[in-house]
């Protein structure tokens, strides 16, 4: 099929090639403005929704695997509170702590030892900053059966005794049995009172504010 352009401009007759360039041309840059004003910038803003929803999606699905495990969580936090309680029952206040140190000499003296040195030291912070430690140190003398009662009574304590640094020498015999001179360092421990405990960490801020 012939393609049969003839223009005229005041009586003028446009030339056959510009007729056609005029016929390309024009569509050409209605195509182009299309491109530039319209379809590019939509592109743009597709693909930016596209992301976004993909996002989104990604977020979606991360919260349904934490949902999923919420009920799992939800139990070991209940398990792990639990036995935070069970550790406070274990750890007596500062008040007590006397009382447990009598109670655990008056089980050495029930085990049959006779107790040479009972010293308490100072309370210390432990390295937690939750506890002190309450350290004592024993000296005693007894069979080694006998100090066998005497941990094994001291295990059934509900508070924590921790001993540390045994030593048994000196062995003499009396009557049926060796008695031994025996020495240790009993640690038990005392719950560090909120209000104190709230205090430690701003001291900590400003000692390492003044070490800058």
């Amino acid at each position: 099929m012939a393609l049969n352009l003839k223009l005229n401009i005041k009586g003028v007759q446009i030339p056959k090639p510009a007729r056609y360039a005029i016929a390309i041309g024009i569509p050409l840059l209605i195509a182009i403005l299309f491109y530039f004003l319209y379809y590019s910038p939509k592109s743009k803003e597709i693909q930016k929704l596209k992301s976004e929803i993909a996002k989104q999606e990604q977020e979606i699905s991360n919260a349904e695997v934490k949902l999923r495990k919420l009920p799992k969580l939800k139990a070991l936090y209940a398990i792990r509170l639990k036995e935070l309680e069970d550790l406070k029952r274990q750890l007596p206040e500062e008040k007590e702590v006397s009382g447990l140190l009598k109670q655990v000499s008056d089980l050495g003296i029930k085990s049959g030892l006779v107790i040479g040195l009972w010293k308490p030291s100072n309370k210390r912070t432990h390295p937690s900053g939750v506890v002190y430690e309450i350290p004592v140190k024993v000296e005693m003398r007894g069979a080694f059966h006998r100090l066998g009662y005497f941990f094994s009574a001291l295990s059934g304590l509900n508070r924590i005794v921790n001993i540390a640094n045994l030593k048994l020498g000196n062995p003499k015999v009396s009557g049926n049995e060796a008695v031994l001179k025996i020495s240790f360092n009993a640690v038990t421990f005392s719950s560090v009172p909120e209000s104190e405990a709230k205090k430690a960490p701003a001291k900590g801020k400003g000692r390492r504010g003044r070490r800058r």
